[in-house]
Parts: C-alpha cells; sequence; structure tokens
C-alpha cells in the first residue's frame, strides 16, 4: 500500500480530520495532477503530502489547524496504531544508520533506523502499511523491530541530510585516498539542486553544499570545521549554541577547507597565515552570504562560516525586541539630520543587525549613505560600503576623513576604536552628518566616558551625542513545549527580586522538544538600554560626571536598564531565568 493522495486522503478523513466531500475534492485534485506529474517526482517527493497542504483545509478536530505535515503523520501513526514522532537530524546515530540500512532502501521505503531501543530497532517509517518494507528490513537487519511514523517530507529531508554529506565524505575519502586531483574544483556559483548535487562526481564539492544546505534548514548562524588529532569536527551554532553534527576522516578534512578556500578566493596554498574570504550562494529565492575565516591550529586549518541570511541581518526595527518607547525613542533619533548614535555591547550581541536595520529603515533615494566595515558584514546596494584595509592604508579613521569629501548624508563607522577615529567622527557630526558606530563597553553610560578616555572633549560629546544604546542578545523560550513554573527561594535572592511573604513568582520555560532540538529554546530576541542625552545628561557630561552618575540620572528619566528589561523579559515568558543571568550578569 503505497502513499497516494487517495489513500491518504481516506485515512484523514477515517481519522476524523476531514469530511467525506473534503476527501472528494483531494482524490478529484490528485486525478486531475497525475498526468501531469512525471514518475520521478514520486520517487524525489512527498506527493500525497505536498498535494494536501497547498489545499490548506482545516482540520475538523481542531478548525484552527490547518492540516499540514504532521497532522497526515500523526493522523497515519494512530490509523496504524503507531506512535508518531519528529526526526532531529542532528541527534541521528551516524553508525546505526550506516550499518543497518543502505541510502536506496532507505528512500524507496520512506524509513530510516533512529536508535536502539530495549534490545529493539527503533526505525522511523512514512507507512506503517507498507509490511513488505518493513518485513524486508526485519530481515536485513536481523533485529526485532520498533516501528514509528514520522511526516514523509521529514524523513526525505532527514535522508538527504545525513546520507548526503556522510556519503560524500565517504566516497571523497575514498576517492582522496586514490590521489584524486583537486586543483581543479570549479568555482562554486550557485547552490545546486538535490538531484544535481547526487548526480555529480565530485564528492568534495558535494560533502561541502550538503553541509552548507543542512546548515541553512538548521537554522544556523555559524559553521565551525575544526581539526583534531584523529579526525575533524563540523559543528553548527543555532541560537548562539554550538552543536556536533557531523566527524570526517582528516584527509577529507585537508580537501573540505581546500574547496571552501577555493569558493572564497583565498590561497589554498597558504596553511601559515589566517585568512579572510567571502562567498554568496542562493536559498529560497534570496541570496545568502557567508563570511570565511581560516586559522592555522594545533592539528591543521580550522575555517569558521559566518551565515549571513539577508532576513536576519536587516529586520524590521519592531522585531529586534524594542518595547515600544525604546523604539518610539530610536526611530526618533535615527531620523534626526545630524548627531551620533552609539550601539555597544560584545560580541555576538546583535550591533550588526540592529545597525544595518537602523540603514535600512531610513535609507532613501535622496540620501547618500556610507559605511566603513572591518569586513563588510554584508553587500547590500542600498548603501556605499567601504572595508577597512590596514595593508593598503584604509583604516577606520583614513577612510571616513576621505568619505566627508563624498558628500554623505549618513555615516556608519563599523567601531570607534581609537583617538583619530573618534575626533572624526565628532566633526562629521558637527559638520552636520548622522554618524552611527558601536563601542565595546558594558552599558550605555559607559560609552560616554569611553569617548572621553579616546580624547574627545567632553564638550563635544554632549553636542554631538544623541544617543547611546547597550544591547544583548536572549534566547527565547520555545512556543511549542512551553511550560509554567515557580522560582525558588534562591532563584528570587539571585534575581534580587523584592517578593511578597507568601508569594511565587512564576516563570516560563521549555521542555525541549523537536522543534528547539530539545533545548527548550527557539530564536532570539534583544534587551536594550536606551540612554537619551537629554539637557540633564549634557550638563553631567560637560561637568565631567563618571559613568555611575549618568547611569543614575538615566535612570531617574525614565530609562530602562539591560537588567531591567531582562527582568521585564522573563516576566512576560519570553526568556528564562538562566538566560537573563546569563545576559546580565546578575
Amino acid at each position: 500500500m503505497s502513499l497516494t493522495p487517495q489513500f491518504v486522503a481516506r485515512v484523514l478523513q477515517r481519522q476524523g480530520l476531514i469530511s467525506p466531500q473534503q476527501e472528494e475534492m483531494i482524490v478529484k485534485e490528485a486525478r486531475s495532477l497525475s498526468s501531469q506529474v512525471s514518475p520521478g517526482t514520486y520517487e524525489q517527493k512527498a506527493f500525497a503530502y505536498e498535494l494536501i497542504q497547498t489545499l490548506n483545509l482545516p482540520s475538523l478536530k481542531d478548525g484552527s489547524q490547518i492540516i499540514d505535515e504532521h497532522a497526515i503523520a500523526g493522523a497515519l501513526a494512530a490509523d496504524a496504531g503507531h506512535e508518531h514522532v519528529r526526526i532531529d537530524p542532528l541527534s541521528l546515530d551516524a553508525d546505526l544508520i550506516e550499518s543497518k540500512m543502505s541510502r536506496p532502501f532507505s528512500r524507496r521505503h520512506r524509513m530510516i533506523p533512529l536508535e536502539m531501543h530495549n534490545g529493539r530497532l527503533r526505525v522511523a517509517c512514512a507507512n506503517p502499511f507498507d509490511l513488505e518494507g518493513l518485513d524486508s528490513f526485519r530481515r536485513i537487519a536481523d533485529r526485532e523491530l520498533e516501528v514509528v511514523v514520522a511526516s514523509e517530507p521529514e524523513i526525505l529531508r532527514a535522508i538527504t541530510e545525513f546520507y548526503g554529506l556522510r556519503h560524500s565524505v565517504k566516497r571523497a575519502q575514498q576517492d582522496l585516498a586514490s590521489n584524486i586531483d583537486l586543483g581543479n574544483l570549479e568555482q562554486l556559483v550557485q547552490m545546486k539542486s538535490e538531484s544535481e548535487i547526487e548526480s555529480s562526481d565530485q564528492h568534495v564539492v558535494n560533502a561541502v553544499e550538503y553541509m552548507l544546505q543542512h546548515a541553512f534548514e538548521s537554522r544556523a548562524s555559524d559553521i565551525h570545521i575544526e581539526p583534531q588529532r584523529d579526525a575533524s569536527l563540523i559543528r553548527f551554532r543555532i541560537d548562539g549554541v554550538l552543536h556536533d553534527v557531523q566527524t570526517m576522516p582528516r584527509v577529507v578534512h585537508r580537501a573540505v577547507i581546500s574547496r571552501i578556500k577555493t569558493i572564497s578566493r583565498l590561497d589554498i596554498a597558504e596553511k601559515r597565515r589566517p585568512q579572510d574570504g567571502r562567498f554568496k550562494t542562493h536559498r529560497s529565492g534570496s541570496e545568502v552570504e557567508l563570511r570565511i575565516s581560516s586559522l592555522p591550529v594545533a592539528f591543521g586549518e580550522k575555517i569558521v562560516m559566518r551565515i549571513f541570511d539577508p532576513d536576519v541581518l536587516t529586520q524590521d526595527l519592531t522585531g529586534l525586541g524594542f518595547y515600544a518607547d525604546e523604539l518610539n525613542y530610536f526611530q526618533d533619533f535615527i531620523r534626526q539630520p545630524h548627531g551620533i548614535i552609539l550601539v555597544t555591547g560584545p560580541t555576538g550581541s546583535g550591533k550588526t543587525t540592529t545597525l544595518y536595520s537602523a540603514l535600512k529603515a531610513i535609507a532613501t533615494r535622496e540620501l547618500n549613505i556610507t559605511t566603513i566595515e572591518d569586513p563588510i558584514e554584508m553587500v547590500d546596494d542600498t548603501f556605499n560600503q567601504t572595508a577597512v584595509q590596514p595593508k593598503v592604508g584604509i583604516t577606520f579613521a583614513s577612510a571616513l576623513r576621505h568619505i566627508l569629501r563624498q558628500d554623505p548624508d549618513v555615516i556608519m563607522v563599523g567601531e570607534i576604536r581609537d583617538q583619530e577615529t573618534a575626533h572624526y567622527a565628532t566633526q562629521a557630526a558637527l559638520t552636520g552628518h548622522l554618524v552611527f558606530s558601536t563601542l565595546h563597553t558594558n552599558d550605555a553610560a559607559s560609552s560616554i566616558s569611553r569617548l572621553a578616555d579616546l580624547g574627545v572633549e567632553r564638550f563635544l560629546i554632549g553636542s554631538t551625542l544623541s544617543c547611546t544604546m547597550a544591547q544583548r542578545l536572549v534566547r527565547k523560550v520555545c512556543t511549542h513545549c512551553v511550560t509554567d513554573r515557580f522560582l525558588e527561594a534562591d532563584e528570587v535572592r539571585t534575581l534580587r527580586l523584592s517578593v511578597p511573604l507568601g508569594r511565587k513568582v512564576k516563570v516560563k520555560e521549555g521542555n525541549g522538544c523537536h522543534e528547539c532540538r530539545g533545548t527548550g529554546y527557539l530564536g532570539r530576541t534583544g534587551i536594550f538600554e536606551v540612554l537619551p542625552v537629554t539637557e540633564a545628561i549634557k550638563d553631567l557630561v560637560v561637568g565631567g560626571a563618571d559613568a555611575p552618575e549618568l547611569k543614575r540620572t538615566a535612570v531617574k528619566e525614565g530609562m530602562r536598564t539591560l537588567r531591567q528589561s531582562a527582568l521585564r523579559k522573563l516576566a512576560e515568558g519570553v526568556t528564562t531565568l538562566e538566560e537573563v543571568v546569563r545576559a546580565t550578569s546578575i
């Protein structure tokens, strides 16, 4: 019994998710499309799932829910009397899968081994009614099976992500053992489709491209390829946390590094010095940019690939995590004709996203927006972007000096690092330009002291600085597995909260599920400390006040500190106690 649209529709109707009339509609739709579908489509895609999902049918059991792939898989599981599961490709047991099932068998029967459980082999299948396939696998594995059901698209994605990368690495190892020549690898211009990758003989190329596809699907922000004593480890950073993904033999590591350096236009012969490069590729109709950094370490070259997805790097300001009052302040400042706006925070706190999003928010054809970056994070034709290149004398300060002759309206300086850059940024603001920049300080008030330490006269700081803002990123509680709990007494003391006797503080946290890969977190949001330079703050700056005094005055005028912002997110159930402690160092 195959998963035809007609069979799946019958199961959905039997399980009470659709009406007989909706079942008939699916059957008619499938008949009308059958003449247009090539036989290969059934092999490559989950045709029944795709057809039913395009109809956007509401579930009769819950009218607010549309019948998606997991509702279909749940119905099939219930009809067959099995458990419905979600597959996390990052948690698949590589050795188990490779020893028990071949890729052709897995794809043909839409099943994949998950784990050994109580002496039985737990296997996820899309079609629990494929008794012939299950019997064949039981004989091949020579084990009793525990059958669970996953959606067909999910199984196909897991097959592609697992067998694709692992198979390519293994074939590359075989080829490299035969001294294959890697000198003529092609320039990567665009990611191939899955079918194109599978038909290619260049296994190193395939391994790199499967790795990139896997990273995109996993919402990874960084890919780490780390050489170790006996092998090489691939890790993805997802929501700020690294996850182990795959190991590679050392011989394949060297070839993969060469491939990445080739497409990034780096010198593949240079292995003793760090190098930086970049390349673009396409995903789901939009360009994704990757920045490459190579570094010699004890056992070879380590590569880190930072993924710059335009949808993440340039967002609407309302989606960054600002509260309404903070957003109004910030929007007012970025629309002023001149002044300095500083964004502060450690590396990885989201400063670049905030700056790019702010520039996008004010960009018009009437404005000349110029940036100086080290390096250019993401190429965007809305701005005129200049990269710092110390080897040829282009520093933040020298580039800023020349840009002032380019008739700019808005200037973004990647970072104010030295006295000269601080001086030119101040002069630019004094002469009628709007200047955005970053500083590495812990809070908003400290950035004012930092400017003074860099030699900027305090009266100039008071005249030019419009706003300084500190920010951090906190992970958000996964909405798919969120639960309530009460804070313990010691946790309340850690947060330094004053709670009336007998009262408890309720917060939210995630139990861990497939959507969040068992972490309890899904996505990140910003917490902000927006310090407007008011008349009172100007008087303190000119009078030589230190950072704590500036902060106290700003709080009296209504500024919400990073800690207060984080506690508010905790109270609203957006984030957890652990994230508040981590982000604000309580």
